[in-house]
């Protein structure tokens, strides 16, 4: 099913657009509050290091790499929202054994990666869904918008989500932050489920069917003449990041001192470039060309990640801390729109699950293998060493992308495949 209007319709115009945008809201701003909260119960409570933290990332992704590609078979053959509805209110349900297990002193590692276990599967459902609903929600031409208003909101709550967890978790402890994540999956439930959208009939098919299901997905992003070069390139994108992301907190409270507020004050700096990275992000994109601002952005990434490896325990470091977030944001910001325009306007609407669940499971597997290697080499190389090899990966992702044919793409090119 693909959702048409008129030239001249806007967001506005599009029937529950407005409540999946305040469900992924309040849910992207719980998610920046557990987000933190996590890693320090990891490192503060629970004694743990960045090989702990790597662990406990890697078990939040592993059902994408065990389970994406039947998932996104599986999103294409039913209806979206109702998945949506149940996996939100589920995650919600899940995220409250955390402050339960702390309070009775059941709570330890292994039973932290075993919720985040389940959580994840959850999610990647939620995430599937998600992705392959907005093209019913929105028409192609204004995808781009549409990925760009979602991510201004979540670059506010990126910006508020931090500082309020370092407060919660100064206060109440990490354990209890959590709480807040619980409580925003339930309401953007609840709000899901008030969305009305008419989608196609599930598919009554045999579960046979769905191995050639998923390397349909497949062959459609890695034949792509400019998906195949995405693709690749955000699978080693995003295993740079998984490196980053399990010596970063541990980085930061132990290697520069901060404290958990001032961590969440320095990561809330992401949050507002990624507000000003998604405010230009369509603008861009018609400009210079999708491509183009993918690349530059993913450029600016591996200079984020040198700025953060230059820092020190003193307040130049702290400031140099702080920029480098700021960068991180800006880059992601104007990124994420064009790459999430582009790619689900090539797809036609049979295959948007399909060609999401590929990309993310790929995405999420190679969080689950550079996750427990950067915290592995975080506690046995030094943090600032870690962080010195992500940045020139992230550099060579961005000059390989730069020579493909994926540079010329452009986001008028992905409003011709409707079918």
């Amino acid at each position: 099913m693909t959702v048409t209007f008129e030239p001249g319709e806007q967001l506005g115009d599009c029937p529950g657009y407005g409540r999946l945008w305040t469900a992924s809201t309040i849910s992207g701003f719980g998610s920046y509050v557990s987000t933190l909260a996590i890693g320090a119960l990891i490192v503060l409570t629970l004694n743990g290091g960045s090989t702990e933290v790597g662990l406990v990332n890697a078990a939040r992704w592993l059902p994408y790499m065990l389970f994406g590609l039947v998932a996104g078979a599986v999103v294409d053959r039913v209806r979206r929202r109702p998945l949506l509805v149940a996996t939100d209110l589920g995650r919600g349900i899940l995220l409250f054994a955390v402050p339960v297990l702390a309070a009775i002193d059941q709570l330890n590692v292994v039973w932290l990666m075993a919720l985040l276990a389940a959580f994840g599967l959850m999610s990647l459902f939620n995430d599937t869904a998600f992705q392959a609903f907005v093209p019913r929600l929105v028409p192609a031409n204004l995808l781009t918008s549409a990925h760009a208003r979602l991510d201004q909101s979540d670059a506010v709550a990126q910006t508020s989500g931090p500082v309020l967890a370092g407060a919660l978790i100064s206060l109440v402890g990490a354990p209890m932050a959590v709480i807040v994540d619980a409580v925003s999956y339930l309401v953007s439930g609840l709000l899901l489920w008030r969305v009305t959208v008419i989608e196609p009939a599930t598919h009554r098919t045999s579960v046979r069917g769905v191995p050639g299901e998923a390397a349909e997905g497949l062959r459609w992003v890695y034949r792509h003449p400019t998906l195949r070069a995405l693709a690749l390139t955000t699978h080693a994108w995003f295993l740079c990041s998984a490196v980053t992301g399990a010596v970063l907190i541990p980085f930061a409270l132990r290697t520069l001192g901060l404290s958990p507020f001032a961590l969440g004050l320095a990561l809330a700096a992401a949050g507002v470039g990624g507000l000003g990275g998604s405010l230009v992000a369509v603008r861009l994109g018609t400009r210079l060309g999708a491509g183009r601002v993918v690349i530059a952005s993913r450029a600016a990434t591996a200079l984020a990640w040198t700025l953060v490896a230059l820092s020190t325990e003193s307040a130049a470091g702290w400031l140099l801390f702080g920029a480098g977030q700021l960068l991180l944001g800006l880059s992601m910001g104007a990124e994420n729109a064009n790459e999430m325009g582009y790619r689900q306007g090539v797809t036609p609407d049979r295959l948007q699950g399909r060609m999401n669940a590929t990309m993310r499971s790929v995405n999420r597997a190679m969080i689950v293998i550079g996750a427990p290697l950067g915290g592995w080499l975080g506690d046995r190389i030094g943090y600032s060493g870690v962080l010195w090899m992500a940045a020139f990966g992230f550099l060579a992702v961005a000059t390989t992308l730069g020579l493909s044919s994926f540079r010329n793409a452009r986001l008028d090119d992905a409003y011709v495949n409707p079918v």
